[in-house]
């Protein structure tokens, strides 16, 4: 009887799937949002500006039989920036370790040259499976969706891609989320979980704490602003002397932007903007840590820091 056991726990074991899949992508094609609903918590920053992810965050999902890791890199593009070369560097290095590869392109725009920018790249990896991955389904009516799929399969025939699944799916509407799940699951491959149960990312706290800074940040500023602002968390301590009961965790944060005619954007007359993006960025992140917070912010200049190497690193790229 316990031998039997044994081998049916055994061969539950190894029938255990575990592997890397990335999302990518031009900017804004819905792949940090498609990464938060597979998760089923927010994970990775939105906005509706291009350029908002800058570190590839892996999000992961928990199934009995299988652990998938998300990773969603920044949106691949032509650089103008030495921060814009860096991010496609991340980009490029990230497909290389993958097991499945997520061709996100949005349902509601017709395939321009950024999405085949992108194809070309990936037709010359040969070996990843690839999946593409039509997004924002709930923006457009059947038949424009009918068009984009077509659109799609075609686009891989002339380049020479084969696309292992054309999935459509909306995020924001929770339509077969679930499905694209059950679809990248089995092309992993056989391995024991590689990150404990009930961990839903393996970017460092400080990390998440000044993209959600950097999100609220983003929120309604003028066109020219969200490339230029970087967001560093310089401390992150309990305040000493709180009762175990109510505890507070002290938050100094850096808002850099490149110019010093910025800093009164972000700063907003009498300062009524940073307020607001202290309150809206205040909430995330008691939500994602589960304490109350202080938050304490400032502007400062890093003049031309895209371009600086020394400065992109200090602000960690």
């Amino acid at each position: 009887m316990s031998v039997r056991n044994l081998s049916s726990e055994q061969s539950a074991e190894s029938a255990h799937r575990a592997g890397f899949a990335c999302f990518v992508g031009r900017p804004n094609a819905g792949k940090s949002t498609l990464t938060n609903a597979l998760v089923g918590k927010k994970v990775a920053i939105t906005s509706n500006r291009p350029q908002t992810t800058r570190h590839t965050v892996r999000g992961i999902v928990h199934r009995p039989d299988a652990q998938l890791i998300l990773v969603d890199t920044p949106g691949l593009h032509k650089p103008r920036t030495l921060l814009g070369e860096r991010l496609n560097d991340v980009v490029r290095t990230t497909w290389a370790e993958v097991d499945v590869i997520g061709f996100c392109l949005p349902a509601n725009e017709k395939l321009g040259p950024g999405d085949r920018f992108i194809a070309k790249e990936l037709a010359g990896i040969k070996r990843t499976p690839k999946i593409a991955v039509v997004t924002k389904t709930d923006l457009v009516d059947s038949k424009a969706l009918a068009e984009q799929l077509i659109a799609i399969d075609l686009l891989g025939k002339e380049l020479g891609i084969e696309w292992a699944q054309i999935v459509p799916v909306s995020a924001v509407a929770g339509e077969q989320v679930e499905l694209l799940a059950d679809l990248l699951i089995p092309m992993m491959p056989d391995s024991p979980p590689l990150y404990p149960e009930g961990d839903l990312t393996d970017e460092p706290e400080q990390v998440m704490v000044a993209e959600l800074i950097r999100e609220a940040a983003l929120e309604g500023v003028r066109d020219e602003l969200p490339h230029s602002i970087a967001v560093v968390v310089e401390e992150m301590l309990p305040r000493e002397d709180r009762p175990a009961d109510k505890p507070l965790l002290d938050i100094h944060a850096n808002i850099y932007i490149e110019r010093p005619s910025q800093k009164g954007i972000i700063i907003g007359p009498k300062g009524k903007r940073l307020k607001d993006v202290g309150i809206k960025s205040r909430k995330q992140i008691e939500a994602l840590l589960g304490t109350p917070v202080f938050l304490d912010l400032h502007v400062k200049v890093a003049k031309d820091w895209q371009r600086d190497p020394k400065q992109l690193r200090k602000l960690g790229f």
